[in-house]
């Protein structure tokens, strides 16, 4: 049975970064930056990002690569006989269910795609805070926006890693870039933009709770797609003879600089035209089409940006159905289209509340958050934080350390005190910083 693998390592950089930039990078840290006090957030992002989710993200690579399995028979083979393979289990649920709510992000980005190409959407004068209610509202278009945005998803998983995948994600992630650049030059150039930058980046530490140091680990985490297992699912699919220290840094480099550049695109823009900084999750569909109506053929570039954004969330998409895909088909390459069009579909229909959240559900609320924000925050500030727990347990527990050393520095320059920094910080700095958050935000410290 032949293996599914990468073509490239490029491929695989770029299909793994896909995974971490989309909603994580460009929708939800911008709008929790701004409810969390902006720069002290940020920093907090980045060094959670560095410290805590390079290592995890290094480790979930040795998983994947040593084993060439997905999740659950990779913790299977690593230790047979035992419950640890509860982990893979734990990431397959995740993904789940994020993909469910997840989804129905996507859909709006479809629907805001429709109505720019209608003209409906930059108008001069225009209440897009309105605009944003009413579009997310309205149940019916919400649904089939969802279904669309999973059908997409679904058919490009079902045509494999390398046709599928990776393919797309060679093609327009580069441009994602490109763009966003241009939006950051037009929003710097705002009147009081400087008011927005120093926002997002100049500290404030005083801002700084509890809650927002849980929500700032739970951000790293989501954006960077560990603790669910994804990247042992992708990086099972690398060759034995490659290095994952060079992937897995430019992972997380090309995240930090899309959440940066989120950031300077967004935040100068809020501040300039009379936003508040904790608009929420509506932050990146109201401020936007108010950015693009201040620039010359402002409807065009909304829907090239909307465009590339649509695809950054299907690349975090694919690799949210690839864990359950893999999983179900257990490296048989003839069922991958049978389990995609299944796993799709549940994941369709546990998405549903999720989509009416606005609409005919809204008034539905449990613990005080609508279904939509309940699952956004059982993924983001427990499922994710429970799996980082005990990846960082499992690895330096399970897995010999000279096969550690072995995995981790194969074929790459790094000295052996790379390795070092990297076991210590594993064995006890991680697990530390994960129980100590945790027991905080539940008020036990």
């Amino acid at each position: 049975m032949e293996k599914e693998q990468w073509s490239s390592k490029i491929g695989f950089i770029l299909a793994a970064a896909g995974s971490a930039i989309g909603i994580g990078a460009i929708w939800k840290l911008p709008y929790v930056t701004g409810v969390s006090g902006g720069g002290a957030f940020f920093l907090l992002f980045l060094l959670f990002s560095l410290f805590i989710g390079l290592p995890l993200l290094l480790a979930e690579f040795v998983i994947g690569r040593s084993t060439g399995k997905e999740a659950i028979r990779a913790y299977l083979q690593i230790a047979p006989k035992s419950n640890w393979y509860f982990i893979g289990i734990l990431g397959v649920v995740t993904s789940f269910v994020l993909l469910s709510f997840y989804s129905v992000v996507g859909g709006w980005i479809s629907l805001y795609f429709i109505k720019g190409l209608a003209g409906g959407i930059v108008q001069e004068g225009a209440d897009y805070g309105a605009l944003f209610g009413t579009t997310i509202s309205d149940s019916t278009s919400v649904l089939a926006a969802q279904a669309t945005f999973l059908l997409v998803t679904i058919l490009v998983v079902a045509k494999g890693v390398q046709s599928g995948i990776e393919k797309a994600s060679k093609l327009l992630m580069p441009a994602l870039f490109l763009l966003f650049l241009i939006l950051i030059v037009r929003s710097l150039t705002l009147d009081h933009a400087l008011a927005g930058v120093k926002f997002f980046l100049a500290p404030d530490f005083a801002s700084i709770t509890s809650e927002s140091i849980l929500f700032a680990m739970g951000q790293s985490f989501f954006s960077l797609s560990i603790g669910v297992s994804v990247m042992v699912t992708y990086s099972s699919y690398l060759p034995k003879k490659s290095s994952i220290i060079q992937p897995a840094l430019s992972v997380v480099g090309m995240n930090l600089f899309i959440a940066l550049l989120a950031g300077l695109a967004i935040f100068p823009a809020v501040f300039s035209l009379g936003f508040e900084p904790t608009e929420g999750p509506g932050l990146l569909f109201v401020v936007l089409p108010a950015v693009f109506e201040k620039m010359v053929f402002g409807e065009l570039f909304l829907l090239l940006f909307l465009v590339l954004f649509l695809f950054a969330t299907l690349t975090s998409a694919f690799s949210m159905l690839e864990i359950v895909v893999a999983t179900l088909a257990k490296g048989d390459r003839t069922k991958r289209a049978k389990f995609s069009w299944i796993a799709g579909g549940l994941i369709f229909l546990l998405g549903i509340p999720s989509a009416l959240s606005f609409g005919s559900l809204a008034e539905v609320t449990l613990f005080g958050k609508n279904i939509f924000d309940l699952a956004d925050f059982l993924v983001s500030n427990i499922l994710m934080p429970l799996g980082v727990l005990l990846i960082s347990i499992f690895v330096p527990l399970k897995i010999k350390k000279e096969v550690l050393r072995q995995e981790l520095l194969q074929h790459s320059k790094a000295g052996s005190w790379f390795f070092h920094l990297w076991y210590t910080v594993m064995r006890f700095i991680v697990p530390v910083v994960i129980i100590i958050v945790f027991l905080d935000s539940l008020g036990l410290i």
